[in-house]
């Protein structure tokens, strides 16, 4: 932590002498607020992890994308391994506020407006979420650092090969692919979705299905959101690839988690995190099992 404020506070960016607070919370990156001059700026930072196929300039483009189509707080300023964003004075969502009929219909046209607007405004070469490459992907890298879970994984990578079957044919378009609650701030007046490290091109089902299944979503609520989406009732087929794109986006999880095990230094306790998510996507696969195979 030291090491990376010592990087933020020698930026040559800065105006005055910076006031450096660390953001606690995050999994995946080491955020900070910083003070310059009178001015709050939010400031990320990073390097590429390839493990997860993170690229810092794809979330670069996504980030600023983001914000040319109104969704997320503007990029003022960016360099090797930091990022500095406009501050927003705003509160992470819970899951329950994600469940709240009026926030869940704003959200609902946050996830519309990424997956059609910020094509039309991404500059550059965009990256590719397609989450059965990314399960594939995971599973050689636990046999390569020797997890405690090979036991686990031919069992995983089945099922996933069964969900990947499942999905079939899909609609393309540009996914946040990281919809937890964390990930939407609520300023008061309006929701923005920030962090944009899992950005790409993706079927829209696997956002749908990760905010289902990261928010804990009722079958209702499940039905709700297709609807509101793609303006009708879902058909059998539709449901169908919903749930296996569910599915999958738990396992992606699980999956993250346990290569996080093994590759992150970010003080964690992956080890449960991945238990729990593994109850979370047993449950899930279990129901979708019963009802399409």
């Amino acid at each position: 932590m030291s090491t990376s404020m010592e990087q933020i506070s020698s930026m040559e960016f800065w105006r005055s002498d910076t006031d450096i607070v660390p953001v606690t919370g995050g999994i995946t990156n080491q955020n900070f607020i910083v003070t310059d001059n009178g001015q709050k700026y939010f400031v990320r930072v990073g390097v590429d992890i390839p493990e997860h196929g993170i690229k810092r300039f794809n979330e670069l483009a996504a980030s600023r994308a983001a914000n040319a189509v109104g969704l997320s707080p503007e990029v003022i300023h960016a360099e090797p391994g930091i990022m500095v964003l406009q501050y927003i004075d705003a509160d992470p969502l819970s899951a329950k506020d994600i469940r709240q009929a009026d926030h869940l219909i704003e959200i609902i046209d946050l996830i519309k407006r990424c997956h059609r607007d910020i094509p039309g405004v991404f500059r550059g070469p965009a990256l590719v979420f397609w989450v059965f490459q990314v399960l594939r992907d995971y599973a050689l890298t636990l046999h390569e650092g020797h997890s405690n879970w090979l036991p686990d994984l031919e069992t995983l990578k089945e099922i996933a090969r069964k969900l990947e079957n499942d999905v079939g044919e899909i609609e393309l378009v540009f996914g946040h692919n990281d919809l937890l609650a964390a990930n939407f701030l609520n300023d008061g007046h309006r929701i923005w979705l920030i962090d944009w490290d899992y950005a790409g091109f993706n079927s829209p089902l696997f956002d749908l299905g990760g905010l289902a299944s990261n928010n804990e979503f009722t079958r209702d609520e499940e039905m709700f959101l297709l609807r509101t989406y793609y303006g009708s009732d879902p058909d059998p087929t539709l449901i169908k690839k919903y749930s296996a794109m569910k599915c999958a986006s738990l396992l992606r999880e699980v999956m993250w988690s346990m290569v996080s095990e093994i590759h992150s230094s970010i003080e964690f306790d992956y080890a449960a995190y991945t238990r729990e998510n593994l109850s979370l996507f047993e449950g899930a696969w279990e129901d979708h099992r019963l009802k399409w195979h």
